[in-house]
């Protein structure tokens, strides 16, 4: 079975001019690509680019202090004896210096608890990192150095045009065995479905990617970058040529975010889309499957203020074609908050632009939790109310409402008929249960009451019960 390796890559980036650029004979514009016709281009190197890119590639070195569980930790008496010692971890990661006041951009699986960062210029100069923005969703993390003088950098390709085929270069640092070089293909663009994130839309590449090279680059033939290696599937933990990189829009998002607001605010469209299959494609007219259809709008949210209907097809977003949900969240994630986004949707079988707001999900991503009293089941229960915000931190669908159990206090009766923490009150009494408010008039409602019939959902299965209250 195939496994998901996260990668440390040490990426090298290239600061190439315009007029650099413009000396790569194997570097034409995007609609002048073209495949080598003589020997003499066939031999042509990419040593010019690699020379360029090297300055700009760092080693970010993390240090991690954890403490080890000692096995008598639960013993009263030897647990005082046999204390648990820290523990260091250290690893090794790629970083790509982005502007030349010393910010560089690296993976966010790199930095992660980590209490200490150095970086390591290509020049062999050491300093120490601090974290200015750390993302899991986008799995980027922005660094920044104290520099006297500027830095090189790698620009971004201002474009990202790259297609399938391109030629491109990873640069990183493999094993640790130091600098290293590969080269290969474009082997697909905007693929959603690997990952643990539903802003992914990851670049494919055959290029031989490896552990220790998470946070480097993938760079184009004009010494650009199009994209920040992450991860790589594999049987055996080397590279099996599918390596994937984060896009240079969402890279350029995530770090100007951390140059502006200080956090990247995560944007919702609130809209429930699923790809059209071959037969949506004939029952709405299509020459073929393509887009994604609209089955459920939010109230009063992003694609509701935007326009968006019900059974619309979403055809494209900034001209990107999209599919599916993860495509549209990743298309509306490169963009700022209070944006708009330009939709091209299908409707009734004429195509319709609309100009949808970039939003984040409402409600409250932190609520407080309300503790449950009174004479019913539920007393010594923390409970917090669903909301798209709240459901986006914690990763479960955004249009889920009801309760969720936050904490069971000990030795109550909400212990004793088994609660746990994560369990959704869906039902209760037979009405459904969308809000706390809406719980709290039944339980004045019924108060007193013996049977209490209720539905919950706990691990995603639904399970329903008769307490009975003695």
């Amino acid at each position: 079975m195939r496994v998901m390796i996260r990668i440390l890559a040490l990426s090298v980036l290239i600061a190439a001019t315009p007029a650099a650029a413009q000396e790569i004979p194997f570097a034409p514009a995007a609609d002048d690509r073209i495949v080598p016709e003589s020997q003499t281009q066939v031999q042509l190197s990419y040593a010019p680019v690699v020379r360029q890119a090297a300055p700009a590639v760092v080693n970010v070195y993390s240090r991690r202090v954890s403490q080890a569980r000692s096995p008598f930790a639960d013993d009263p008496f030897f647990s005082r004896l046999f204390r648990s010692q820290p523990r260091e971890q250290n690893s090794l990661g790629s970083g790509v210096i982005v502007d030349p006041s010393g910010v560089i951009v690296t993976n966010n699986h790199v930095v992660e608890g980590a209490t200490e960062l150095r970086v390591v210029l290509a020049d062999r100069r050491e300093f120490e990192a601090e974290i200015l923005l750390t993302d899991e969703a986008t799995d980027l993390a922005v660094l920044m150095v104290e520099t006297d003088e500027p830095l090189p950098t790698l620009p971004y390709d201002p474009d990202g045009d790259s297609e399938v085929g391109d030629l491109v270069l990873a640069i990183g640092n493999p094993f640790g065995v130091g600098q290293t070089v590969t080269s290969g293909i474009v082997s697909a663009l905007a693929r959603t479905d690997v990952g643990q994130t539903d802003f992914a839309s990851f670049i494919q590449t055959d290029a031989a990617i490896n552990p220790g090279n998470s946070g480097g680059a993938l760079v184009d033939m004009e010494g650009q970058l199009i994209g920040v290696n992450t991860m790589i599937f594999s049987r055996s933990g080397g590279s099996n040529g599918i390596g994937f990189a984060i896009p240079v829009d969402m890279v350029r998002r995530v770090v100007d975010s951390a140059l502006t607001e200080g956090e990247l605010i995560r944007p919702w469209l609130g809209a429930r889309l699923q790809p059209v299959t071959n037969d949506l494609a004939e029952a709405f007219g299509l020459d073929r499957p393509r887009g994604a259809l609209v089955n459920e709008i939010y109230p009063n949210g992003a694609a509701d203020d935007g326009g968006l209907r019900q059974g619309d097809i979403v055809l494209s977003i900034d001209g990107h074609e999209i599919n599916n949900d993860s495509g549209a969240l990743f298309r509306l994630a490169t963009r700022a908050a209070g944006e708009d986004a330009e939709f091209t949707i299908l409707r009734d079988e004429e195509q319709v632009e609309l100009s949808v707001p970039v939003l984040p999900a409402p409600g409250v991503a932190e609520p407080d939790p309300f503790v449950l009293d009174g004479t019913n089941p539920f007393q010594g229960l923390s409970v917090v109310e669903l909301n798209p915000a709240f459901n986006q931190a914690i990763g479960i669908d955004a249009f889920a409402d009801g309760l969720v159990v936050t904490s069971v206090r000990r030795r109550s009766v909400a212990a004793g008929h088994g609660f746990r923490p994560g369990d959704r009150i869906v039902e209760l009494q037979g009405e459904r249960v969308e809000d706390l408010a809406g719980f709290q008039e039944i339980l004045e409602d019924y108060d007193g009451s013996i049977d209490w019939p209720i539905a919950i959902e706990r691990r995603g299965r639904r399970h329903e019960a008769n307490i009975k209250l003695y």
